[in-house]
């Protein structure tokens, strides 16, 4: 069960947005980053802090183990897209692991606020983008939207056999990003397409593996074509 958040309510909610934070994180580190989300009107942004400690430093949080599935990190050094993708691609387990704690979440702030699915927008940046990806489409009823920071469709052969959701998208990853490669983006876009979704992409110019001023914006935005 996630027990820790930060959490920004603005007048009384009719929307609420779940920014999960990255692998080897923690929310307050979002926190930082988010004011243009925090106010709108009428909204609650929610950051909820993972439940399992990093494995590599303690003070952080994770959704998931990374080391798992690619202990020595080789995903962010291979020459190769495909060996790039296949790393993803095993994250199946650790996904559905933290699927499981998200959606509790989300229903949790659903009986908090008197919502539907459709009030609800999922976030999150790196790990925590990979999680929103995954939790939107396997949420039992359409969501609001998901918002992608520099994150990837991971168990994409699992997600394509077994989702039950098609939300609408919108992808901000940066074209300097070192981390999760920029390919990311358009391969992303292109096979949630093909499951059916409506997806909005934007390219940060020169962002890395981060979050930026422009990409929240464009958050605020995308969320604020949906109230």
């Amino acid at each position: 069960m996630i027990r820790e958040e930060i959490v920004h309510v603005n007048g009384i909610p009719k929307k609420v947005a779940v920014f999960l934070h990255g692998y080897q994180d923690e929310a307050a580190h979002i926190d930082r980053k988010t004011e243009a989300l925090q106010t709108l009107d009428n909204f609650a942004l929610h950051i909820p802090q993972a439940p399992f400690l990093n494995e590599v430093d303690k003070a952080k949080r994770q959704w998931y183990s990374m080391h798992q599935f690619d202990p020595d990190d080789k995903r962010r050094i291979t020459a190769s897209w495909d060996e790039f993708i296949e790393f993803y691609n095993r994250m199946t387990v650790g996904l559905t692991e933290a699927n499981f704690f998200i959606l509790q979440y989300v229903d949790s702030l659903l009986g908090e606020y008197n919502l539907e699915y459709d009030d609800v927008f999922l976030c999150g940046f790196s790990q925590g983008a990979m999680c929103a990806i995954y939790s939107g489409l396997m949420c039992p009823q359409k969501l609001g939207g998901v918002v992608s920071f520099s994150g990837i469709l991971a168990a994409r052969g699992y997600l394509e056999n077994h989702s039950c959701s098609r939300p609408d998208f919108l992808l901000l990853h940066g074209n300097a990003d070192n981390m999760v490669r920029f390919e990311a983006l358009d391969f992303t876009a292109q096979n949630l397409r093909e499951m059916g979704c409506v997806v909005e992409t934007a390219v940060i110019d020169g962002a890395g593996h981060k979050i930026t001023d422009e990409a929240v914006l464009a958050a605020r935005n995308f969320i604020l074509t949906r109230i």
